[in-house]
C-alpha cells in the first residue's frame, strides 16, 4: 500500500511532464510559422498567465494601433495632457474580449510559475479590428434611419458609439462611409452630422404655471415635432434626470413661485447606461467619453406672453395629431357610441387632473381598473395640454385616441412621456389601457399603401404591438400568456463572457460573441416571472418597425422592431423579431419570438451589410 501511494504522484508527475514537452514542441512549431500570432505570459495562476499572454499577443499589433492612435490623439490635444502610452494600452484593452473569441492556449510550465502560450492565426486578429469598423458603419446606419424619422434620441446615440468606437480601430482617419451616393470620412463626418442635428432642436414653452412650476414645451426637429428626444433641465436649483419628448410633447416641473425667463437645458446623447451591456463599447467610451459637444447644451428663453401664446398653440396642434389616425373607421360625433365614450373620458381625465381616481372605478372593467391604477397612480400620470380624442371602431370594440402623458414611476431615473390609448368593449367600459407608438411608428402601419392591408389589419397590428410593450410596463404576465403560442419558438439573445479555447476543450465550446438561448412557452414565461419579481419597473420603447406580410398562411404578419428595454436594475438596445398569425384579429398569437443584441454575421450572411435583414433574425429563417 505504502508503495503505491509514492507511485499515484510519480505518475501524475511523469504525465504532466510528458504533455508539457509535447506542448513545448507544438508551440515552437505555432511560433515559427508566420500565419500565427502568439503571446506568452506568466502568473502565479493559469489565469493570469492566460491573460498576461493575451495582452503579449496584443502588443504584437501595437506599433500599428500606437502609431494611428497617437497621431489622431496628437490632432485632438493642444495641451499635450493626454498620456498617450496609457491611452494606447486602454484601446489594446479593448480588443481582449475580440480576441478571447479566436485564440487558443497551451500551458508549457506549472513551476515555478503558471506559463501560457496563446496563439490565432493573423486573418482572424485582422477580422477584428474588420468587425469594428463595420460595426462602426452599422451604428451610423441606424442613426441616419433614425434622423430621418425624427428618433433623435437613437440618432445622437447611434452617432456617439459610433464615433468613439471609430476612435479604437487601426485607422480612424482613413475609415469612409457612403452616404447619399458620397464617400465621406467617418472621422470628420459624425461630429459634422451630430452638430448639425443638435443645431435643428427647438424648443419652446407651451404653457408655465408658475404657482405649481410645472411647464409644458413644444419641442421640434428642423421645424416638425420631434419623433423622440430625451434631455435633462435645470429646475433653478438641481438637475432634472433624463426627460423625454414624446412627438413634439414634454413636461417639466420647476421650483414654484419663481419667474421664469429661461430654461438650461442639456440634450442627451452619451447614453452610459446601455453602453455598459456592451463591455467593448463601454470600455472604448470610458477611453474617449469625453467628447466635447457644446451645441447640446441650450438655454430656452420663454419669450412674450405672444410667443407662449403661439407655442401653446402649435403644441395643441400636436396633441391634437396625436390622436390621427388616417382613413380609419371613424366614431363620428352624435353617435350613441361616442357620446358614451366621450363622457367615459372627460370623466377620467377630470379624475387624473384631481387624482381621485375612485370616482371613475365604475368607468372600468376590473381589470381594465387595475390597469389604470397601476399606469396613472403608481406612474404619477400627469396629462399633457388639452386631449383631443378620437375614436376608431374596432370589432366590436372603440378604441379611444388618446392621452398624452408624463409617467414618473418610483425608483424609475427616467421621466417619460407616452400617449395613453383606451379600448372599450362592448358594454363601452374600458378593458385596457395601453402606452400608444410614436407618430412615425403608426405612420408606418396606418399610412401604408399596401392594398393587402384593410383597416382592420392595420388596427390589429397597432394594437397588438402597443398592448405587448404595456404588457411588460404593467408586469401583465397572463396576457402574455395568451398571446403566446403553445408551440411558439422563443429565442433570447445576450452578450456572454465565454471561456477562452485551449488545446483541451478548444473542440467542445462555441465560441460566439452571442449566446442564444431558446426557450419554450413554459419555460419562456418562467423566465418573465422571475424578471417581473425581481424589477419595480420595466419600460419598453419601439425605435422603429418593419412589418411585412409573410408568402403563406394568411394573415402571418413579421414585425422587425429596434426596442430599448429599460428595468430597474437593466437596461438594454436590441432587435426583437415577431411573427404573429392574425388571422383571428380578437385573439393574435406569437409563433416566433426572438431578440439579439446586435446585428450578427452569422445570421443571414449572403445579404449585403445595406440588406435591412443583413445579421437579423427574421420571417425567412422560420419557412
Amino acid at each position: 500500500m505504502i508503495r503505491h501511494t509514492f507511485i499515484l504522484p510519480l505518475l501524475l508527475l511523469c504525465m504532466t511532464a510528458f504533455a508539457q514537452e509535447g506542448n513545448t514542441g507544438k508551440a515552437t512549431q505555432i511560433k515559427a510559422d508566420a500565419s500565427y500570432l502568439t503571446g506568452d505570459g506568466y502568473g502565479a495562476t493559469k489565469e493570469e498567465a492566460a491573460d498576461n499572454a493575451v495582452i503579449d499577443l496584443l502588443n504584437k499589433v501595437r506599433t500599428t494601433i500606437s502609431s494611428s492612435t497617437t497621431e489622431h490623439l496628437t490632432e485632438q490635444d493642444e495641451n499635450g495632457a493626454l498620456n498617450f502610452e496609457s491611452v494606447v494600452t486602454s484601446v489594446l484593452k479593448t480588443y481582449t474580449q475580440g480576441a478571447l473569441r479566436n485564440t487558443e492556449e497551451i500551458c508549457l510550465a506549472t513551476n515555478p510559475q503558471f506559463h501560457v502560450m496563446v496563439y490565432m492565426k493573423r486573418a482572424e486578429m485582422e477580422q477584428i479590428f474588420s468587425e469594428r469598423v463595420e460595426r462602426v458603419k452599422d451604428y451610423v446606419r441606424s442613426a441616419v434611419a433614425a434622423e430621418k424619422k425624427g428618433r433623435i434620441d437613437n440618432a445622437l446615440r447611434y452617432y456617439f458609439w459610433a464615433y468613439n468606437l471609430l476612435n479604437s480601430v487601426q485607422a480612424p482617419a482613413k475609415v469612409k462611409y457612403t452616404y447619399e451616393d458620397n464617400e465621406t470620412f467617418l472621422l470628420n463626418w459624425i461630429p459634422e452630422q451630430m452638430r448639425e442635428i443638435l443645431g435643428r432642436l427647438s424648443m419652446k414653452v407651451g404653457t408655465y404655471d408658475q404657482e405649481t412650476g410645472e411647464a409644458e414645451l413644444f419641442v421640434t426637429y428642423n421645424g416638425k415635432p420631434v419623433t423622440s428626444l430625451d434631455f435633462s433641465y435645470f429646475d433653478g436649483s438641481v438637475w432634472s434626470n433624463p426627460t423625454a419628448a414624446k412627438d413634439g410633447m414634454a413636461k417639466i416641473e420647476l421650483r414654484p413661485n419663481v419667474p421664469l425667463e429661461n430654461i438650461q437645458v442639456k440634450y442627451e446623447y452619451v447614453y452610459k447606461e446601455q453602453a455598459r451591456q456592451d463591455g467593448e463599447l463601454a470600455m472604448v467610451i470610458k477611453i474617449f467619453g469625453d467628447f466635447p459637444m457644446p451645441q447640446a447644451s441650450c438655454v430656452i428663453k420663454t419669450g412674450s406672453r405672444g410667443d407662449i401664446k403661439r407655442a401653446g398653440q402649435q403644441l395643441a396642434r400636436a396633441i391634437n395629431e396625436e390622436s390621427v389616425l388616417a382613413a380609419m373607421n371613424k366614431v363620428k360625433k352624435g353617435e350613441d357610441d361616442y357620446t358614451d365614450c366621450m363622457k367615459a373620458i372627460e370623466a377620467i381625465t377630470n379624475a387624473i387632473k384631481t387624482r381621485n381616481y375612485n370616482d371613475v372605478r365604475e368607468r372600468f372593467t376590473p381589470e381594465g381598473y387595475q390597469m389604470f391604477d397601476q399606469l396613472v397612480r403608481y406612474g404619477k400620470g400627469v396629462i399633457i395640454g388639452k386631449p383631443n380624442i378620437s375614436f376608431y371602431k374596432f370589432q366590436d370594440k372603440v378604441v379611444a385616441r388618446s392621452i398624452p402623458m408624463k409617467f414618473n414611476f418610483k425608483n424609475n431615473h427616467r421621466t417619460f412621456v407616452e400617449d395613453l390609448t383606451l379600448t372599450f368593449n362592448a358594454e363601452r367600459q374600458i378593458e385596457s389601457l395601453a402606452f400608444g407608438l410614436d407618430q412615425a411608428a403608426k405612420n408606418d402601419i396606418f399610412n401604408k399603401d399596401l392594398v393587402q392591408w384593410d383597416d382592420d389589419v392595420r388596427m390589429t397590428i397597432a394594437t397588438f404591438l402597443e398592448n405587448y410593450k404595456t404588457a411588460f410596463a404593467l408586469k401583465r404576465l397572463g396576457y402574455i400568456e395568451s398571446i403566446f403560442d403553445d408551440n411558439a419558438i422563443i429565442i433570447t439573445g445576450a452578450y456572454v463572457k465565454q471561456a477562452r479555447h485551449t488545446s483541451e476543450n478548444g473542440k467542445y465550446i462555441e465560441n460566439k460573441h452571442v449566446k442564444y438561448n431558446r426557450y419554450n412557452k413554459e419555460s419562456y414565461l418562467k423566465r418573465l416571472k422571475t424578471i417581473f419579481g425581481s424589477n419595480e419597473y420595466v419600460n419598453i420603447r419601439f425605435a422603429d418597425n418593419d412589418i411585412q406580410k409573410m408568402g403563406t398562411g394568411g394573415e402571418l404578419y413579421g414585425i422587425q422592431i429596434h426596442q430599448d428595454y429599460y428595468s430597474s436594475s437593466y437596461s438594454d438596445t436590441g432587435y426583437l423579431f415577431l411573427m404573429v398569425d392574425m388571422n383571428n384579429p380578437s385573439q393574435p398569437s406569437i409563433m416566433v419570438r426572438t431578440w439579439q443584441p446586435e446585428r450578427d454575421p452569422n445570421v443571414n450572411s449572403n445579404f449585403s451589410r445595406s440588406d435591412r435583414f443583413y445579421g437579423l433574425f427574421y420571417g425567412g429563417n422560420f419557412d
